[in-house]
């Protein structure tokens, strides 16, 4: 009988070998799932978008596209509307954070719960709300123009489009805002006011300066949500045209489908995006530096004329920014026939949602956030310690990956979906499945940035001192880790779950009778003609939303959330 002897030195290379193999492991199955269910149907996409109706290699859907000054007037278009809701954003988003930050403003949380609850909506509630208040034969349009000597228009068009974003989007930049204002340390103010430099012109030359970086993220954020909303532009655009609009119309209108032709279009988008991403990381490293008051700037009370203004600034905004939603909980309860609305008021709405798909659709809703959820944490802090704590080619490639769908529209999303899961041997399409991966992918940055973020500013010495009393890095990771990333996770899930309850422009390609949410039906409802029906729904999808942010406030405490 042999005996081999193995000295310490081995145990402890076998051992570290087995833990590397460990994680190792873990990248190459994160590296899998991104593969086949994000890279394949992107590529898929692109495949989709040079092959023509015979399944030959083509380049003529792009030549369509680029030739046609209508078809590639939407690409113009969701560029031009994007730009302008992004600057109406900063216009009337910085005034709004500056005010927050700097002054001690009465009612100061119900200011911040209504900015985030106004952002926080479905895409569409707000578009279908304005156009029964300002529409053609809205009810402040009616009042409006039997006041004024002149017709005000309507809520149609390139205006309205811009007036429902930006309304939708501007708490974006203020809740960036507050974050940044607050990192502005009050001697440099000092010090530029004992140069010659006060009011406007400080807050300009200092202020503004001291926080392009944020302003330029906060940007970013809102032109992303804008260039990709299809909600809106579907409801009010009528002859101003977007490409996530076409896009809908070219893979599934009811006048003529052509799907190749909307993966062109989807990939003209998604090249779009990258480049304004990749502007916007240039301008921002340009202007890379951190911030970290010593003397935090102390709010004052607002005083005089000015100060009347401040809050009169405050509450309007907030108000005409909540006024779409409070309108359609109200509407919610009026006795209405299809689009028009009677006197009087009941429960027939909500008697006539749960005998159409209320609950399928409340179900369906909260199983598919609940389940997409829990695999974006697992995902979420598996791929940030890696990123963090074990720094390599493989790791790295797969946080970039993972940020995609930051950058892709959600149509591409549900376009590549289709293309790739619609056939044996993964035949998803119409199933739940499809739906919750689509959910997945679309809303998993939100939480990967911010458990990556938590991770990066947790000592490692934590982890050290666990395993040094015998723990391995497995046990340390599970045991120490993960508890201590858990406020930072909590917050980017919850954001993650609100985004998840709201979808709608991926999966208004993937729904069907049996995977439809209150989003969706809530659409539906609306195209068909039952406002009333839409009300209940979209009232019904704003309390979900509302109580989520309430938990989101609870998990947080803070107003400088990242979105």
């Amino acid at each position: 009988m042999t005996t081999i002897m193995t000295t310490p030195g081995a145990q402890t290379r076998r051992g570290r070998f087995f833990r590397l193999d460990m994680w190792t492991a873990t990248s190459l199955g994160l590296l899998l799932l991104f593969g086949l269910f994000l890279l394949f149907p992107l590529f898929g996409v692109l495949k989709e978008s040079v092959l023509d109706g015979e399944g030959g290699f083509t380049f003529a859907n792009f030549a369509k596209f680029f030739a046609n000054d209508y078809y590639f007037g939407t690409i113009r278009n969701s560029f031009v509307v994007s730009l302008a809701v992004t600057v109406v954003s900063l216009v009337i988003g910085v005034p709004f954070s500056y005010f927050y930050t700097f002054f001690k403003l009465r009612g100061a949380k119900f200011l911040f719960v209504g900015a985030v609850l106004s952002c926080m909506s479905a895409p569409f509630i707000g578009a279908y709300a304005w156009i029964l208040l300002l529409g053609r034969n809205g009810v402040a349009t009616r009042v409006l123009e039997a006041v004024l000597p002149f017709s005000i228009g309507s809520i149609y068009g390139f205006g309205g489009i811009v007036l429902v974003l930006s309304l939708k989007l501007f708490p974006l930049v203020s809740v960036y805002m507050n974050a940044a204002f607050r990192s502005v340390d009050s001697s440099l103010l000092e010090a530029a006011s004992l140069m010659g430099s006060t009011g406007l012109r400080r807050i300009w030359q200092v202020m503004i300066r001291l926080t392009v970086p944020t302003l330029l993220a906060a940007s970013l954020l809102v032109f992303m949500r804008a260039f990709a909303d299809f909600g809106t532009p579907m409801l009010i655009g009528e002859g101003y045209r977007t490409f996530t609009v076409e896009i809908y119309n070219q893979y599934l209108g009811e006048i003529g489908q052509n799907h190749n032709f909307a993966a062109a279009i989807g990939i003209v988008g998604v090249v779009v995006t990258a480049a304004v991403f990749l502007l916007q990381k240039f301008a921002a490293n340009r202007f890379s530096f951190s911030l970290k008051a010593s003397s935090p700037v102390q709010k004052r009370r607002p005083r005089g004329i000015g100060g009347a203004l401040v809050y009169l600034y405050m509450y309007a905004l907030i108000g005409l920014a909540l006024l779409p939603q409070l309108y359609i909980v109200y509407l919610s309860f009026r006795n209405n026939n299809q689009v028009v609305f009677l006197p009087g008021y009941s429960l027939d709405n909500y008697r006539q949602a749960m005998s159409r798909l209320l609950g399928r659709s409340v179900y369906n809703t909260i199983f598919f956030a609940v389940v997409a959820l829990a695999i974006i944490i697992a995902v979420s802090v598996l791929l940030a310690y890696l990123v963090v704590r074990r720094s390599n080619a493989v790791n790295n490639f797969l946080d970039t990956v993972s940020m995609l769908p930051y950058i892709m529209p959600g149509a591409v999303i549900g376009i590549g979906l289709v293309i790739a899961f619609n056939s044996p041997p993964l035949a998803l399409t119409g199933t739940m499945t499809v739906m919750i991966i689509m959910l997945v992918i679309r809303r998993m940055p939100y939480t990967i940035r911010s458990a990556t973020a938590t991770l990066m500013h947790l000592p490692m010495s934590m982890e050290e001192a666990a395993r040094s009393l015998g723990a391995s890095k497995l046990k340390a990771f599970w045991r120490i880790t993960v508890p201590m990333m858990s406020a930072g996770v909590a917050s980017g899930a919850v954001l993650s779950f609100v985004a998840i309850v709201t979808e709608m422009s991926a999966g208004i390609i993937l729904y069907n009778n049996q995977t439809i949410t209150l989003t969706m039906s809530a659409y539906v409802a609306i195209t068909r003609g039952s406002y009333g029906l839409a009300c209940a729904f979209s009232a019904i999808l704003t309390v979900l939303t509302a109580v989520l942010l309430a938990v989101y406030l609870k998990f947080t405490k803070e107003e400088d959330v990242k979105m």
